[in-house]
């Protein structure tokens, strides 16, 4: 949250663990448009950009016609993969964003986002998080990794690493593309709740698309300002679990030991599918 130091949710009245009341029925006609709007939008892109998990899992969850109820949500979910919605006020702490995953909780951000932010928003919102992270929580693979990463947030708690951890979050579950028949395609939430950024992350040649490694990406810094100048690509999702599902304190050891990488730097070692140009900064800059 120290990303975010003026988060504009309404933390007065939640529970110790930062759930809210959904209060769905407070969301206005305009807010469901906006909501529909945003759908249709990304909806459009899915069948182009994104993995075929993600867009089966938007499919059971059928959200279009407007904000959707965690509720209502949630007996669909649980009854696939033992996961719930819960409603919070926004961004909430590391420590309890773990504990939820932990339970098999996902939390979803209460509002949503203005006229004037549909094509960026510095916070996560309800579209961000639910049309973004959802969806993967009815694949049984997704879902038990998501799980486990909560584990592995409560140990990271422990050894002061939650920094580095947290790396992989957002690499592998915000901006993650997976390799398929068909292509690159894209799963993250960061990116398919956001229509420019999931082009930008298939199709532009300024990004470094490079071989999932998790030492790597526990080394490499990440932007939240601007779009990523470097994705990783999974083979599968199960590539991701298993790579998870061992003993993380050595690790954070070593990588403790060795420096950061930047965002857009390539290193030795590295398994390059796309050496990105860059062009994206200098077309920025143009505009």
């Amino acid at each position: 949250m120290e990303n975010y130091p003026n988060l504009r949710g309404d933390y007065s009245d939640m529970a110790p663990d930062y759930t809210i009341s959904q209060d769905w029925d407070r969301y206005t006609v305009e807010e469901h448009a906006r909501w529909r709007m945003l759908y249709a939008r990304q909806a459009k892109l899915l069948k182009r950009y994104a993995a075929q998990e993600f867009i089966d899992g938007t499919a059971a969850l059928d959200a279009g016609d407007g904000i959707p109820d965690l509720e209502i949500a949630s007996a669909r979910l649980a009854a696939k993969t033992g996961w719930r919605l819960v409603a919070v006020p926004g961004l909430i702490p590391e420590t309890d964003f773990f504990a939820h995953l932990e339970r098999r909780q996902f939390p979803v951000t209460n509002w949503i986002r203005g006229a004037d932010e549909i094509d960026y928003l510095v916070e996560p919102d309800i579209f961000h998080d639910f049309f973004g992270h959802v969806p993967l929580l009815f694949n049984p693979v997704f879902a038990d990794y998501m799980q486990l990463y909560g584990e592995k947030g409560a140990e990271a708690n422990r050894l002061g690493t939650s920094k580095i951890l947290v790396r992989l979050y957002w690499y592998m579950v915000e901006f993650g593309l997976i390799r398929t028949g068909d292509g690159l395609k894209a799963y993250g939430a960061g990116m398919l709740s956001s229509a420019a950024e999931t082009r930008f992350s298939i199709k532009d040649n300024s990004p470094n698309r490079l071989c999932f490694d998790l030492k790597r990406v526990m080394r490499t810094r990440y932007r939240i300002d601007d779009f990523q100048e470097t994705y990783f690509v999974l083979d599968s999702f199960e590539q991701l679990f298993e790579a998870t599902h061992r003993d993380f304190a050595p690790l954070y050891e070593l990588v403790q030991r060795q420096p950061e990488i930047t965002p857009d730097q390539i290193v030795a070692g590295d398994r390059v599918i796309t050496l990105g140009d860059g062009s994206w900064k200098q077309r920025r800059a143009a505009a």
